[in-house]
C-alpha cells in the first residue's frame, strides 16, 4: 500500500515546504518551477518562479513590488477554486486574514488535508477578507506572537489613543511608522473609522502600494504625496498623521517636518524595548498576525492532529500544543522573518 501519511509527501526542502507529488512549493525563499504563494510579503513572495499559484490579489502586489516579467507564469486563483496540480493533488484557496489577498494554501491528496496557513489574523479588517478557518489533518502554522504576553488590542482601541494625542497636541506632527503593504493601508482606513477627516501625508514609499489598493476598489479617502507638496508651509502638517516606513521615523526626512511625534504602529509594540529600538514616543499596537490566544484557539479549532511550526517562537507554541494533547513540531524553514516590510 503507497503510503499517504502526510510526512510521506509535505517535506521541507532547502527552497521550503515542499508537495512531493505535485512538485510544488510553497512560499519558497529562492526560484522554483511551481510555487504556491500564500501573499505578497517579500518573505513569502519571491520573484524568479516559472508558475506561480496565488490569488489575484497577491499576483497584482508581486508584479507591483517586483516587475511583470518576475511573475511571467501566475495562475491567478479565487478564493475556494480547486486546481487539480496532477498526480491526484488538489489545490485551493481560503482567506487568511492578513493581508490583501493572503490565503491559506489548502492541499488535499490521498484523503489527507493540510492547510498551510501563512500569515494570517483573526481581527477584523476592512482592507482584506477575513480569516476562514478549514477543518484539516495537519495544521502548519506561524508562531510570530507564540508568547502569552501577546495579546492584541482591537484597533480601534489603538486608533482612539492616536485620535486623543492629536486633540491634545495639535501642533505636534503625529509621524506614524507602518510597513508599506497591509499595515499602512490598513491604518488608514482605521482612521477614517474613528473619524479622521483630514487628507494622510504619504512618505514616497507608500504610495505605490496604496495606489494599488485604491485600483481594486478600496477607499481610503484624501491623500497626498510629501514629496509633492509644497513644504514651505510647515504648519499644514501639525495636528495631522503623516505615514512612513519605520526607518524614516528618525532620518532626515523626518526631521524636515515641524515637531513630529514619533508614533510606531506594530504587534510589537507591546514590548516597551521594541518601542526604544524604533525611537517611537508613542506605541500603537497593530499587528496583521494572529496573538498567543488566537494562535492557540485557531490550532484547536482546526481539529488538526497535527501542528507543524514554521518560523517565530516555535518552542513555546510547540510546548502549549503538546500539553493540550495536539502532536506539535518545528519545522526549521528558513529565510521567513519576523515582521516584513
Amino acid at each position: 500500500m503507497t503510503d499517504v501519511s502526510p510526512e510521506s509527501w509535505m517535506q521541507v526542502r532547502p527552497e521550503g515546504l515542499y508537495c512531493k507529488p505535485a512538485d510544488a512549493f510553497v512560499d519558497p525563499h529562492r526560484p522554483v518551477g511551481r510555487a504556491i504563494v500564500t501573499h505578497g510579503h517579500a518573505d513569502h513572495a519571491r520573484s524568479g518562479h516559472e508558475t506561480v499559484f496565488a490569488t489575484a490579489e497577491t499576483v497584482a502586489i508581486m508584479r507591483t513590488r517586483y516587475t511583470d516579467d518576475a511573475v511571467t507564469g501566475a495562475q491567478p486563483m479565487t478564493y475556494g477554486e480547486r486546481k487539480d496540480l496532477g498526480n491526484g493533488v488538489t489545490l485551493w484557496l481560503a482567506p487568511a486574514g492578513h493581508i490583501l489577498g493572503s490565503a491559506q494554501a489548502v492541499i488535499e491528496f490521498g484523503g489527507r488535508r493540510i492547510v498551510i496557513s501563512g500569515d494570517y489574523k483573526r481581527h477584523f479588517d476592512p482592507t482584506c477578507a477575513p480569516f476562514e478557518l478549514v477543518p484539516c489533518d495537519v495544521f502548519v502554522t506561524e508562531a510570530t506572537f507564540a508568547l502569552p504576553v501577546f495579546s492584541h488590542p482591537p484597533i480601534e482601541h489603538e486608533m482612539a489613543k492616536l485620535m486623543r494625542s492629536m486633540a491634545s497636541l495639535p501642533d505636534r506632527t503625529h509621524l506614524v511608522g507602518v510597513y508599506a503593504l497591509g499595515k499602512c493601508q490598513r491604518v488608514m482606513a482605521a482612521l477614517r473609522e474613528a473619524g479622521y477627516p483630514h487628507p494622510f501625508f504619504l512618505h514616497g514609499a507608500l504610495v505605490r502600494l496604496t495606489q494599488l489598493y485604491e485600483g481594486l476598489g478600496y477607499d481610503f479617502g484624501s491623500w497626498q504625496e510629501v514629496s509633492k507638496i509644497d513644504r514651505s508651509d510647515r504648519d499644514q502638517f501639525r495636528g495631522r498623521v503623516v505615514l512612513c516606513p519605520p526607518s524614516a521615523l528618525a532620518d532626515r526626512w523626518s526631521r524636515s517636518l515641524p515637531d513630529p511625534l514619533p508614533i510606531m504602529a506594530s504587534g510589537w509594540m507591546q514590548i516597551r524595548a521594541r518601542a526604544r529600538q524604533r525611537r517611537a514616543e508613542m506605541a500603537l499596537i497593530v499587528s496583521d498576525h494572529a496573538d498567543w490566544a488566537d494562535l492557540l484557539e485557531t490550532a484547536r479549532e482546526t481539529g488538526a492532529g497535527d501542528v507543524w511550526i514554521t518560523h517565530g517562537r516555535v518552542e513555546a507554541l510547540e510546548h502549549a500544543l503538546k500539553q493540550q494533547g495536539i502532536r506539535a513540531k518545528a519545522l526549521d524553514l528558513v529565510g521567513r522573518e519576523e515582521e516584513p516590510e
